[in-house]
């Protein structure tokens, strides 16, 4: 057995969520931010036998998009912060962490 979290933008969670339950796998969703953006993402942690693995990520991936967003950039420097020309991120798709489970309980 296998516990998959994976991180996703919040932008593609609900796909990422309709389609997970669209192919009978349960799911349970947390509200995180990223650290680097300070963005909000949903976190996904999914409860599956090791055959089923590949295909929960493979639709994770279907649904999770990246994309590219300006962000401010911002120097620091001895006289103070100041910002200057926005730089071009990719942000979005999905982080996806696969752990072995030695015991599952459910009551």
């Amino acid at each position: 057995m296998k516990l998959i979290i994976a991180i996703v933008s919040n932008d593609d969670a609900n796909k990422v969520s309709k389609g997970l339950i669209k192919e009978n796998f349960f799911v349970t969703k947390l509200a995180t931010t990223g650290g680097f953006l300070m963005s909000g993402n949903t976190t996904f942690l999914i409860g599956t036998n090791d055959e089923k693995v590949v295909e929960i990520i493979e639709i994770i991936e279907r649904y999770s998009k990246t994309r590219s967003k300006l962000v401010p950039n911002s120097i620091v420097s001895e006289f103070g912060m100041f910002s200057s020309m926005p730089v071009e991120v990719k942000v979005g798709g999905a982080t996806i962490f696969v752990m072995p489970v030695e015991q599952f309980i459910k009551v």
